[in-house]
């Protein structure tokens, strides 16, 4: 009974697929529509597209080109191909401004650019532009229901961004290149204010001015010590009661004091 069961799938299988090469080969084309819109609301996507790519240069300008373009974009979000999606998407929003799937297609669209972000370590294009376009969904339509899910990607998106340029700076300073550290500290918590990340950088900023100064030239250490001191002063503005790296703060302030304290003496 099992094997007559088996035999009939195959035979099923096999006519359905003799129709769909038979529908493909045709010239047709409201009939591969039709089946193409079928074979989308089966999940069948690959077979889906492969009569979409025939047939959307045909429908171009038709009344009912724009229920055929947002399948086609649709498809590619599917198939997760991001890339075709995020580029069919655009072309649908521009073409279709008063489109009843205008909001379903620009939040595809942006999130198309979000699902290309990469690891934060390599470049962010795509995960500013995913920013930038969901940014731009939530002002068109603040009122949607995906405005909380927006702003949770955007929110995700910009500590990937924060931490990318955090650990450009913090490799400066791995390196010892403690000048260019300091610049790149100081962007960093000029363009994220409000980073999880703005301690350390603080931190790291006193640091590596601290390790440039006692490693100076004699006649540059005194300036460079009382530029330290001061960083180390910002840094104890904002986390004097909770900072991580108290203990170390401290312990190189004490040493920046002394060495001052010593320049005082040989003036005096």
């Amino acid at each position: 009974m099992k094997k007559l069961f088996y035999i009939l799938g195959l035979l099923l299988l096999g006519t359905s697929c003799s129709e769909y090469q038979k529908i493909y080969k045709s010239d047709d084309i409201a009939l591969k529509n039709k089946t193409a819109e079928a074979l989308y609301n089966e999940g069948k996507y690959k077979k889906a597209l492969k009569l979409y790519e025939q047939i959307v240069p045909s429908y171009r300008g038709k009344p009912n080109a724009e229920r055929i373009m947002f399948y086609y974009a649709d498809i590619y979000y599917k198939l997760r191909d991001h890339y075709l999606a995020g580029y069919q998407f655009e072309r649908f929003v521009k073409s279709y401004p008063k489109s009843d799937k205008l909001e379903e297609a620009s939040l595809k669209a942006a999130k198309s650019f979000y699902y290309m972000s990469p690891r934060y370590s390599l470049d962010q294009t795509d995960s500013k532009k995913a920013m930038q376009k969901l940014q731009s969904f939530i002002n068109t339509f603040p009122e949607s229901e995906h405005v909380a899910e927006a702003n949770k990607i955007i929110a995700e998106l910009r500590i990937k961004l924060e931490r990318k340029y955090y650990e450009i700076a913090k490799q400066y300073h791995h390196t010892e290149s403690y000048k260019v550290a300091i610049a790149a500290f100081d962007n960093f918590v000029i363009d994220y204010p409000g980073s999880s990340f703005r301690e350390k950088a603080l931190y790291y900023k006193f640091d590596a001015a601290y390790t440039l100064a006692i490693n100076s030239l004699p006649k540059l250490v005194q300036e460079r010590l009382v530029v330290a001191q001061g960083y180390y002063n910002n840094y104890m503005k904002y986390y004097k009661n909770t900072g991580t790296f108290l203990e170390d703060a401290n312990s190189r302030i004490e040493d920046i004091t002394e060495r001052l304290n010593g320049y005082e003496e040989q003036v005096n």
